[in-house]
């Protein structure tokens, strides 16, 4: 398969190719520009003859502005270049003495409001947001990443004053959590009824009335066909006209999809590009497996697969809306896919919130659902959003976490599992993805592991190889725990050992110790670290012949130095393989 994708968004400056103008009118503002240019690569200081031109050739040369001026000034410049909301570019203005960044113009529709704070957060300044949504950590109802119809302002007004608003949606979509003033409802059987307010999630052509907004998920695929050097206009007129007889929303389409042969074809890519959408195209072997209604041995001929049309649109499964139809050059079928939910498995760090990530944090509040240890869950309850559902048990249920998790993802919700530390590394990624398959989205967020935190604390004992080791036998038998103790000691790794000691196993960590002391000086140093960077951590120090294995609980985690690691200054230190100088 190959795959063009000309959809512009926004990123954050700091994790993607946003053109970001600064412009500065004072040496003060010059100051705090290049500090901002230090930190993204994608940042310009922008000159012009006065500070009014750099202004505006910022505003038509980039995706975002942060202004070192006055607001008025800016709002004065900017006022006649105003277009929408939803292309203008997003204005950040930031004072003289650097101590507020105020998100001025593309709130959250244009990225000002993210930028605002991390624009504050590399000056140390405080952003100011207005937006009320976002104020009151609502989801902007036009900023879910779909195209969005009707009275967005009236709908969103609505469900900040806490009236009943109707949420009719055709499938279950991995929406953000919404407030319990908006109610999911199935949709009619006949004609939506009147009155009251209403947020609709269809593909469907429907009637919009000034208390409606129609949500457009990306449900439907058009597989396209052609002869050699159709035109553009064919393509789409064509395209329009079956969506149209169809009464179904071009603003859906999740993509264009063919044969491989035409992922050159300029008329067929042309069209994608107008409606920004990206082309899909597969092998002729791949799409003559797909069981069409309309096959035809001419098309077979000509490009090894008896449909292009109907087979690409039906690749990858969904239900045929519009047969294959035809125009002089061109041929055009209609898939309706099946929303896929998203599971997002995030790792929270090892407990302190400012070791938590800005992806994971981005995670949890897109996400609807949230699933975890109890314990866990309650460290990040003050960032889910309203009507985010909780699903949250003890100590041992990882199992029914994992499967909770993959069912509600599988039903079509956002869901967030969480767990700390990363949650790939003994947390719940592995038994959540023995569940999960093709039918959901699965995203990992990665998180500060226990062992990192624990080594920055006591020095740098991981700067050469190093191995984890879970010293629990809960999952996995003591003697094959043994024998990878045994090759760790052998192969001189330092260890960091997790689940090191509890009530119920209080032999084990000195049986594991003794391994390694036979393969290692009585003076290699060994660490223990409980709770780290929580508010009772504790770093204790030792050696393997001084170690006392009753200082350890199941909330300490224990580092083991190879032969080659040493105290220095009090810290633990493995050289990164060069002879040591002591």
């Amino acid at each position: 398969m190959t795959s063009t994708a000309p959809h512009r968004h926004r990123d954050t400056p700091g994790t993607g190719p946003h053109r970001v103008g600064l412009v500065a009118a004072t040496a003060a503002g010059r100051r705090h520009a290049r500090t901002l240019a230090a930190a993204w690569p994608h940042a310009r200081l922008v000159e012009a003859d006065g500070v009014a031109d750099a202004l505006r050739t910022a505003w038509t040369t980039c995706d975002a502005v942060v202004a070192f001026l006055a607001t008025g000034a800016v709002v004065r410049v900017l006022a006649p270049l105003l277009g929408d909301k939803r292309t203008d570019p997003a204005v950040v203005v930031v004072d003289e003495a650097a101590r507020h960044a105020v998100a001025l113009l593309g709130g959250h529709a244009g990225g000002a409001n993210p930028l605002a704070v991390e624009v504050a957060a590399l000056l140390d300044a405080r952003p100011v947001v207005t937006t009320a949504t976002d104020v009151v950590d609502l989801p902007g109802l036009d900023t879910l990443g779909w195209p969005v119809e009707g009275a967005v302002a009236a709908v969103s007004r609505a469900i900040l004053d806490g009236e009943p608003v109707r949420l009719v949606a055709d499938a279950v979509w991995p929406l953000p959590a919404l407030p319990p003033n908006v109610h999911r409802e199935p949709p009619a059987a006949g004609p939506e009824p009147a009155g009251g307010y209403r947020v609709l999630v269809t593909d469907r052509i429907v009637p919009v009335d000034d208390r409606t907004v129609v949500l457009r998920p990306p449900s439907l695929v058009a597989g396209v066909g052609s002869s050699r050097g159709v035109a553009a206009a064919e393509v789409d007129a064509l395209l329009h006209r079956a969506l149209a007889d169809a009464g179904l929303s071009p603003a859906s389409l999740r993509c264009l999809a063919s044969v491989d042969v035409k992922a050159d074809e300029e008329g067929i890519r042309a069209t994608a590009d107008a409606l920004g959408v990206p082309l899909r195209t597969w092998p002729a072997a791949e799409l003559s497996a797909v069981d069409v209604p309309h096959p035809s041995e001419v098309v077979r001929a000509a490009v090894g697969t008896p449909s292009v049309a109907e087979a690409a649109a039906l690749r990858d499964g969904g239900t045929l809306l519009v047969p294959k139809t035809a125009s002089a050059m061109a041929t055009v079928a209609v898939a309706r896919h099946a929303p896929r939910g998203r599971l997002a498995i995030v790792g929270l760090g090892p407990g302190a919130a400012d070791l938590r990530t800005p992806r994971a944090v981005t995670e949890l509040r897109r996400a609807a659902v949230v699933v975890g240890l109890d314990q866990y869950v309650d460290q990040v309850r003050d960032l889910l959003r309203p009507g985010t559902r909780v699903l949250a048990s003890g100590l041992g249920a990882e199992e029914e976490r994992a499967r909770s998790a993959v069912a509600e993802a599988t039903a079509g919700h956002a869901v967030a599992l969480v767990g700390s530390g990363d949650a790939g590394v003994y947390a719940m990624a592995s038994p959540a993805l023995e569940y999960a398959d093709e039918r959901i989205d699965v995203v990992g967020v990665p998180g500060v592991t226990a062992a990192l935190a624990a080594a920055a604390l006591l020095g740098a004992p991981i700067g050469h190889d190093h191995v984890y080791l879970s010293l629990s036998d809960l999952h996995t038998p003591w003697p094959v725990i043994e024998r990878r103790v045994a090759a760790a000691a052998e192969a001189d790794l330092v260890a960091l050992l997790y689940n090191p000691r509890s009530r119920a196993r209080d032999w084990q960590l000195a049986a594991v110790l003794a391994t390694f002391a036979a393969h290692r000086p009585p003076q290699t140093p060994v660490g223990v670290v409980r709770n780290a960077s929580r508010p009772d951590e504790r770093v204790h120090l030792a050696t393997l012949a001084t170690f006392d294995p009753s200082v350890v609980d199941m909330y300490g985690l224990v580092v083991v130095g190879s032969s080659q690691t040493r105290l220095v200054g009090g810290r633990m230190v493995t050289p990164r393989g060069y002879r040591w100088r002591g």
